[in-house]
């Protein structure tokens, strides 16, 4: 792929991110994405045949920046639990859409897009189970299932505007 092309995609993508996490996946149309992106609506199906394959497409990028940060966490054992925590909220903070972007993944069911979501987690749940086990932190099965639903949690609350369902003060 040429360099412009490769560029294009890239803004395909991210505007993907944005205009799905902001109308959701069924509001938003490729002519939505298109024009966020400042290219024509029929550019948009020389990458993608569908608006399923780009939501997928930009799922996916949501979810290896999510593994990303977790690869670059540096920390000693004692502190790895709540050094990915401090990553995952610093991310949050940065690329909100890929936040919004999963939860609505997990609420759509087009069989494609479940699958993609599906994976998605898995290679992240995987990922900190082995980190979880190197690090010796003890019943990782548990610390990993507790890390994801605390994680799935935050998303839930963030993507609501529901900050009580965390810290459990009333606005």
């Amino acid at each position: 792929m040429s360099p412009k092309k490769e560029k294009r995609l890239e803004e395909l993508l991210e505007a993907g991110l944005e205009v799905f996490a902001e109308k959701g996946y069924y509001n938003t149309t490729t002519a939505h994405i298109a024009e966020k992106a400042g290219i024509s609506q029929p550019y948009v199906f020389k990458f993608f045949k569908t608006k399923e394959e780009l939501f997928v497409a930009a799922l996916e990028r949501a979810y290896d920046r999510i593994l990303q940060t977790f690869k670059n966490v540096d920390a000693e054992p004692e502190l790895l639990v709540r050094k990915m925590i401090e990553a995952y909220e610093e991310l949050s903070l940065s690329h909100p859409n890929e936040i919004a972007l999963q939860v609505i993944g997990l609420s759509i069911s087009e069989k494609t897009i479940r699958e993609s979501a599906k994976l998605g987690l898995s290679t992240i749940r995987n990922y900190i189970f082995e980190r979880f086990l190197l690090a010796g932190i003890r019943n990782p099965e548990m610390e990993v299932t507790t890390f994801l639903a605390r994680g799935i949690l935050c998303n839930i609350s963030y993507y609501l505007d529901f900050p009580e369902l965390i810290n459990g003060k009333d606005k």
